[in-house]
């Protein structure tokens, strides 16, 4: 029976993870820059998996053999660093908790054409539902997983009704035309950035999966992870490509919402609704428990009242989004800064994985530190870029 539990806390925090990363922003992104790159937009995926995987077996495996959360390794490499890390996860998972919030709104307006702010309201109490539920831990993995996979069957459908060049597109992910840079960096920020790295590796903490013994199944969780959310990719461009090879013109307002009417009509459209909640709903709960995790080792009541913690979490990121809206400004900003969490938290990984007073035995593998500080130098420059870009327009 212990073996079926911790075997479905491994696929869990994989779609925890994943569902964490597919948001609102991944569905709007993928279709713009499909629209931006046609075919050779397979490319940037293809790239973007191999460093996600990359960053994401770093980390995850080392919270594993280190049997800690990211915010108390980063306190043993400096002190007062994990403090650093854990404002700059929660601004950001609060931030984009708003957005997420409002993408549930939109989902359930779509679906059935209840008002956009009782539909956040609506996904509010869904939310609060999942974490008070008697096994919590448990209910948040069957979430994940069951949505997950409803999203991706319904953007499939949408996929085939689009009729995408196949050949072509396979061709174009190995033989692009065009490579975005940009693209690339958006990509790995959007699927492994910020709190969304450390999703699945603080669940398997919490779900007692930890120690070097348990790198096998902290590695297959990892790369599962990463490969459900590249699916979910690949089949949104595929339904994208096909949209737009065939002259459809999307609308720049909700473009993801465009493919799926244009590619299988008000039926397609209703199936967007649902992906939308989806998409939202789970990156809610994914934020939020994640956010709140990087807290509560601070001090036993953070502890002993985190449902409590992840319910005002969920409740202010609602009332904020009632007050103010789709925060356009804040998540254009917060995005920004996002582009350093990730380098910043892989850094300190990195280093913690070398530090030989406080991770024993181990040897992580050369070959996943190369690949690591890649991605921290890339992100670092291209995060760089971009708040140059944002200060000066």
């Amino acid at each position: 029976m212990k073996k079926i539990v911790k075997s479905s806390a491994i696929t869990g925090a994989a779609f925890l993870m994943a569902t964490s990363a597919i948001g609102p922003g991944f569905l709007t992104q993928t279709t713009v820059f499909t629209r931006q790159l046609l075919a050779s937009f397979g490319f940037v995926i293809l790239i973007s998996i191999l460093l996600d995987i990359g960053a994401q077996m770093n980390i995850w495996r080392i919270l594993a053999v280190k049997e800690k959360k990211a915010q108390d390794i980063a306190n043993e490499i400096l002190p007062g660093l994990g403090y650093f890390l854990a404002a700059l996860i929660m601004l950001g998972g609060l931030a984009f908790n708003i957005g997420n919030i409002g993408g549930c709104g939109l989902g359930l307006n779509v679906l059935t054409g209840i008002d956009t702010l009782y539909g956040a309201i609506i996904s509010c109490v869904a939310a609060l539902f999942i974490f008070w539920m008697k096994e919590a831990g448990k209910a948040m993995d069957n979430f994940a997983k069951i949505l997950g996979v409803l999203m991706i069957l319904l953007t499939m459908y949408v996929a085939i009704s689009s009729d995408p060049p196949l050949t072509e597109a396979l061709h174009r992910t190995f033989v692009p035309e065009t490579i975005s840079a940009t693209a690339i960096v958006t990509l790995v920020g959007g699927t492994v950035g910020g709190y969304i790295s450390f999703s699945g590796g603080h669940r398997l903490l919490d779900a007692g999966i930890k120690g070097e013994a348990a790198l096998p199944q902290v590695t297959r969780s990892a790369v599962t992870g990463i490969v459900v959310t590249a699916v979910m990719r690949f089949v949104l461009f595929l339904a994208a490509l096909g949209v737009i090879m065939k002259g459809g013109i999307l609308d720049n307002a909700n473009p993801p919402a465009a493919v799926f009417k244009l590619a299988a009509g008000e039926l397609g459209y209703r199936f967007f609704g649902v992906v939308m909640w989806c998409a939202a709903i789970t990156s809610v709960v994914g934020a939020a428990y994640t956010s709140v995790s990087f807290i509560k080792t601070f001090h036993p009541w953070l502890t002993k009242n985190e449902r409590w913690i992840i319910s005002f979490f969920i409740i202010f990121s609602t009332l904020l989004f009632l007050a103010i809206g789709n925060p356009v400004k804040i998540l254009v900003v917060v995005g920004a800064l996002n582009g350093f969490i990730l380098p910043v938290a892989l850094a300190v990984m990195l280093i913690a994985a070398v530090h030989t007073k406080t991770i024993g035995s181990y040897r992580h593998p050369v070959l996943l530190q190369c690949i690591g500080w890649m991605v921290v130098i890339v992100m670092s420059w291209m995060g760089y870029l971009t708040i140059a870009n944002w200060l000066t327009n």
